[in-house]
């Protein structure tokens, strides 16, 4: 099993919500953790700033293409964030338990 982290960012709890509750159900992932932040950034040519639920999915590398794909699907944002990000180390408790779940 080979873990990675993944980035996205929501509009609102709802879409968040939504789209993680439907990732745990297709088995996509095996966890998620949104936190609600402010965002500033660059949108049709001018400084933008929002309020915004960020995701970070915990899953396995296998799953990152189907993931996406249904992210994309799912995601109200016409360009969202899918961010991946490779896991080094990781204890083996953990990941054992994220093995268990993803089969």
């Amino acid at each position: 099993m080979e873990m990675i982290l993944v980035y996205t960012t929501f509009p609102d709890w709802e879409s968040a919500e939504k789209t993680v509750k439907t990732l745990l159900e297709k088995k996509l992932i095996a966890c998620a953790n949104l936190r609600e932040h402010k965002a500033f950034y660059w949108w049709e040519g001018k400084i933008t700033e929002d309020n915004e639920v960020g995701a970070l999915l915990k899953t396995d590398v296998s799953k990152w293409k189907e993931l996406k794909e249904v992210i994309i699907e799912l995601h109200p944002y016409t360009v969202p964030l899918i961010m991946r990000i490779d896991i080094d180390k990781v204890n083996g408790e953990y990941a054992r338990w994220l093995e268990e779940v993803l089969k």
